[in-house]
């Protein structure tokens, strides 16, 4: 393994959900006709995306609103998903170099008697809903008894998750927190779920709302990562949003966020500091927020919100320093589905350094880990390859 370039940083930042389009197996996912940058800007009428433009956002697809540039200002294109599923789990596992050979098993018609009961027997309450649900809907129809018996709000979704919800002032956090680490332990093949959530919520009839007290509780990623090629070779690690959560907090520590304005402000406190090394950021709002309730004009409020922070990101950027900008899967809020979609997603690769040029389309997101390895000085490239050279920096 080569030494690590002390003098350098890399930046990935994942806006979770927005995709750009379908995959060559997007059908075979049900998700045929997503496209989640394409689609929620042709039913707003386009999108004012003037930043992302300049980086070369016009160029990896239709987006109305978005012309392509002869000239962009990065490295861009865009990259396929190669593991099998569509969560957050798999997408950024395959970001820092893991493919993911069989997908994480889901629950349509909730949970069987086999998960339950040793579930109800450990944490000494009961289960209600056990059904796939949207998480405020679930709420609405299970707080009232959930405050009348006591019992665990258990349900699921598309995705491979576990997900139990409480009221705060009922259920103490640190009750539904131990619970969430009793069902990920008892979670295990073949019921080995993606991610156990904790779902805290407060408020009454009519005006209960979620807070920011959630937890994730994913297994551990089956290969090495990213992370811990970096820990193995001393770089720092510093992660922002819920990117811990998704390794088990392998290898990496982050900064948990309420929104996407506090995502952007803790990584300009990164790039500020005195800091080396490598950090994992997660801009959250567009799937949670607006994907997953289907909320169009919310969705293009938040991209547009994220363009107008992008130049004090780039500017913040230092001789050294390497950004990569891209999604872990799609969330389209214009199909009747509210799950994550099989989609491609963008890639823009910036830096004082960087050669604006064309990446194509990259055959996995791991190519994107791999980048960041190289210009961090490792010669560990996971199932990736890195676009170092690409881009003018090797």
């Amino acid at each position: 393994m080569t030494s690590f370039v002390s003098s350098r940083r890399a930046l990935l930042l994942v806006l979770d959900g927005v995709g750009c389009g379908p995959a060559p197996d997007t059908a075979a996912y049900g998700d045929l006709g997503s496209d989640t940058l394409g689609n929620v800007a042709r039913q707003v009428g386009g999108l004012a995306l003037p930043h992302l433009a300049r980086l070369g956002l016009g160029n990896v697809g239709a987006i109305p609103g978005v012309s392509p540039t002869a000239a962009p200002e990065a490295a861009w294109g865009v990259a396929l998903p190669q593991s099998a599923g569509k969560d957050s789990t798999t997408g950024h596992w395959e970001l820092a170099g893991v493919h993911l050979a069989t997908p994480f098993p889901t629950y349509p018609t909730g949970f069987p008697p086999e998960v339950i009961a040793p579930f109800v027997a450990a944490t000494g309450r009961g289960v209600l809903a056990n059904c796939a649900a949207s998480g405020t809907a679930v709420i609405a129809d299970f707080a009232e008894a959930q405050r009348e018996t006591g019992q665990w709000i258990v349900y699921t979704s598309a995705d491979s998750v576990f997900q139990i919800a409480a009221h705060e002032e009922w259920i103490p956090l640190e009750e539904l927190y131990r619970a969430c680490e009793i069902a990920r332990a008892q979670l295990v093949a073949p019921h080995d779920v993606s991610r156990v959530i904790a779902r805290p919520f407060v408020g009454e009839p009519g005006a209960w709302r979620r807070t920011a007290n959630r937890r994730d509780y994913a297994v551990p990623a089956p290969a090495t990562t990213l992370l811990d090629a970096l820990a193995e070779a001393g770089v720092p690690r510093h992660g922002v949003g819920k990117v811990d959560d998704l390794f088990a907090g392998r290898n990496l520590s982050a900064v948990h966020t309420t929104d996407n304005a506090e995502g952007v402000r803790r990584i300009h406190e990164w790039l500020a500091g005195p800091t080396r090394g490598f950090c994992f950021a997660n801009l959250v709002d567009f799937d949670t927020m607006y994907g997953h309730r289907n909320d169009v004009t919310g969705f293009a409020a938040a991209l547009e919100a994220f363009d107008a922070a992008l130049p004090g990101l780039l500017t913040a950027l230092r001789e050294d320093d390497l950004l990569i900008i891209t999604a872990d899967h799609g969330n389209d809020p214009t199909t009747p589905s509210t799950d994550h979609a099989r989609e491609r997603v963008p890639v823009f690769v910036a830096g004082p350094r960087v050669r604006p040029t064309a990446l194509g389309v990259r055959a996995t997101f791991a190519d994107l880990g791999a980048t960041c390895a190289e210009w961090l000085g490792l010669g560990w490239r996971g199932r990736g390859t890195s676009m170092l050279a690409t881009c003018g920096l090797a």
